[in-house]
């Protein structure tokens, strides 16, 4: 069994033969590998390729599923239920939503229009752009089973709480009443044969390819740089253990970035492989993926200021402290 997993892990999830043959490719152009600039060019087309084909087939499968649950009936099931329970459901909602935050806060605003509690839906807008199952996928492949696994579960325990919090402080009218009324439409298109639901899926997986792929070359160029020019000894100073403040400097870096897990995957890699300890780079993906500057000034125009601090304040408390756990106990999922 091990052996199974750990080919599913290397050669289909990690695609390390990719690897080889690009490897193998640029050394028939005389490039060195074990130079920099060869390096760096395998490190940037092998991620890059890798991270677009496991995009491709995920989004395809999660649209592809999503086809059973439009918005209209989503908001139906999730009407049913209150308290923390609906609260862990509107956070496992989000985990098959490929959205980045700020392609989520329409969702949101169409949720909040449909009398969903608050809480709910601060969960649903937490959840959707830092857990996914896209995320799994992806994080498996780079840092095995056990971090991925752990990685969602810490997001959906950061969801379920920060929803549950917000909902109890009864900050209703915190919200900015002009907007209500004027979210977009949701998509609530029947789709009754398989040929449509294909037809669906593979579009949403292109379209999303489309949009995310600027982030993706952005965040590999960002690795390819970490990973072959910049010393192990900067990046161990200012993001090392030995630092205490190392997660707190890698969440408030993350916030002013904007791009989603797709687009920072590449760099924790880079980071990750530097010697950079597992928590911090979690702490930095978490805080570009769920705060990033851009989403944060398109939800101000949703919320009111009190609001969103408080938002702000509980998830970045949430990433901190599960960054340093990761730091201290971390070493168990490795």
């Amino acid at each position: 069994m091990r052996i199974i997993w750990d080919f599913i892990q290397n050669q289909i999830l990690g695609m390390k033969w990719l690897n080889e043959l690009i490897g193998s490719l640029i050394s028939l152009t005389g490039l060195d590998l074990n130079s920099k600039i060869g390096s760096g060019i395998q490190f940037f087309i092998y991620d890059t390729l890798k991270i677009s084909i496991l995009l491709m087939v995920l989004i395809f499968v999660i649209s592809y599923i999503q086809t059973y649950f439009p918005p209209e009936r989503t908001k139906q099931i999730l009407s049913k239920y209150n308290g923390i329970s609906g609260n862990i459901l509107s956070a496992l909602l989000g985990t098959v939503t490929p959205f980045c935050s700020c392609s989520s806060i329409p969702i949101f605003i169409g949720f909040t229009n449909a009398g969903l509690p608050l809480g709910m839906t601060f969960s649903f807008l937490i959840s959707s752009p830092l857990v996914d199952l896209g995320s799994l996928v992806l994080l498996t492949s780079i840092f095995g089973f056990k971090i991925a696994v752990a990685y969602v579960i810490v997001g959906l325990v950061i969801a379920v709480a920060g929803g549950t919090i917000i909902g109890k402080l009864k900050l209703e009218n915190h919200l900015e009443p002009k907007l209500f009324g004027k979210a977009e439409k949701l998509d609530n298109t029947s789709y009754d044969s398989r040929k449509k639901r294909c037809k669906f899926a593979f579009s949403e997986a292109w379209e999303t390819w489309k949009y995310v792929i600027k982030f993706i070359l952005i965040g590999v160029a960002v690795g390819a740089v970490i990973h072959n020019w910049i010393p192990d000894n900067i990046i161990e100073t200012i993001l090392g253990n030995k630092n205490p403040f190392s997660v707190i400097i890698a969440s408030l870096v993350g916030i002013p970035m904007y791009a989603d897990i797709f687009g920072t995957i590449p760099i924790a890699e880079a980071l990750y492989f530097k010697g950079v300890g597992i928590g911090t780079v979690l702490s930095f993906m978490m805080s570009v993926t769920a705060l990033s500057l851009p989403s944060m000034i398109m939800l101000r125009k949703v919320v009111k200021p009190k609001l969103l601090g408080i938002f702000i304040g509980i998830v970045t408390l949430g990433i901190i402290i599960m960054g340093y756990l990761f730091n201290i106990f971390g070493g168990i999922f490795i």
